[in-house]
Parts: structure tokens; C-alpha cells; sequence
């Protein structure tokens, strides 16, 4: 048992004195990618390129709509003339037809998140390389993503927007 308390012991000593170097050693900054991203040039033709992909799928989800718009109306109008039989198969048609274009809708929404994910992994790729590369030249070991974390306080000369800015040739 005592040895274990000095093992434990010894642990965070070390821990502690490890993270009081470490402390001292640290240099932090941040920048907001949210922020750079829109400043970006490339991201206009990014989101050019995600329009005209998502506009396939709301053009079917369109036409599919229109189809069951015009299905209810034709339905509406001949429901007191239609047997049971019919009045049922058609209600079950509508019925299809709705979660039909409730899956083709969610499968687009995550097709259309997947290309737009593959569409910006090169520009995002760009962004924290660039990043990585001011925050060496200029001697900081960690930087925050301020589109993620929320900084209670932090001094001006440690945001990097206008470095990385400068280094991508945005103005």
C-alpha cells in the first residue's frame, strides 16, 4: 500500500511539474475559420459547384411534388364517386407517394452533405495548412478554431485572421 501511495504520488508530481513547464512553453492564438472561409475567393465557386448539385434533387423532389399535389386534388374531387376499393388503393398510392419523397428528400440532404464535404476538404486542407504555417513563423504552439470555441478574453495580437489573410492574398 505505501508503495503504491508513493507511486500515485510521484505520478502527479510529475504530472504537475510537467505541466508547469509545458505552461510556460505554450503560446496560443486563434482565428475564426467561419470567418476566413467566406473571405476565401475559392468559396464563391464552392458554393456555385453545391448549388447546381442540390438543385438536381430539388427539381425531382419538385416534380415529385407536384405529382402528389395534383393526386390529392384528383383525389379530393372523386372521393364521394369512388368504391372502397379504389378510395383505398388511392389513399395508399398518396400514402407511398408521401414517403417516397420523405426518403428522397432525407437521401438527398445526405448526398448533398457528402459532396459539399468532399468539395471543401481541399479548401479546408489549404486553410489549416496555411494556418499551421503562421502559427510556426510566428512561435505559437496551440490555435484555437473560434467558430467552435467560444474565448471569453483574449488580447488582439494573438488572432491570426489578418496573417493568414496576408499569406493566402485575401484583403
Amino acid at each position: 500500500m505505501l508503495g503504491r501511495l508513493l507511486k500515485i504520488t510521484v505520478i502527479v508530481s510529475l504530472i504537475t511539474l510537467g505541466g508547469n513547464v509545458a505552461n510556460a512553453q505554450a503560446k496560443i492564438a486563434y482565428i475564426d475559420f467561419q470567418e476566413l472561409m467566406k473571405q476565401m475567393p475559392e468559396t464563391k465557386n464552392l458554393q456555385e459547384q453545391i448549388n447546381a448539385y442540390s438543385k438536381q434533387f430539388m427539381d425531382q423532389l419538385t416534380a415529385m411534388n407536384t405529382e402528389y399535389q395534383q393526386k390529392g386534388k384528383d383525389y379530393v374531387a372523386q372521393k364521394s364517386t369512388m368504391s372502397d376499393a379504389i378510395r383505398t388503393a388511392k389513399e395508399t398510392e398518396l400514402a407511398d407517394l408521401q414517403r417516397r419523397m420523405e426518403s428522397y428528400s432525407n437521401n438527398a440532404q445526405q448526398k448533398v452533405g457528402t459532396k459539399t464535404k468532399e468539395l471543401a476538404k481541399p479548401l479546408f486542407e489549404k486553410m489549416r495548412e496555411t494556418v499551421k504555417q503562421v502559427a510556426q513563423q510566428k512561435g505559437y504552439t496551440y490555435v484555437f478554431n473560434t467558430a467552435q470555441v467560444d474565448l471569453i478574453v483574449s488580447p488582439p495580437g494573438d488572432n491570426l485572421m489578418n496573417d493568414v489573410k496576408a499569406k493566402l492574398g485575401i484583403k
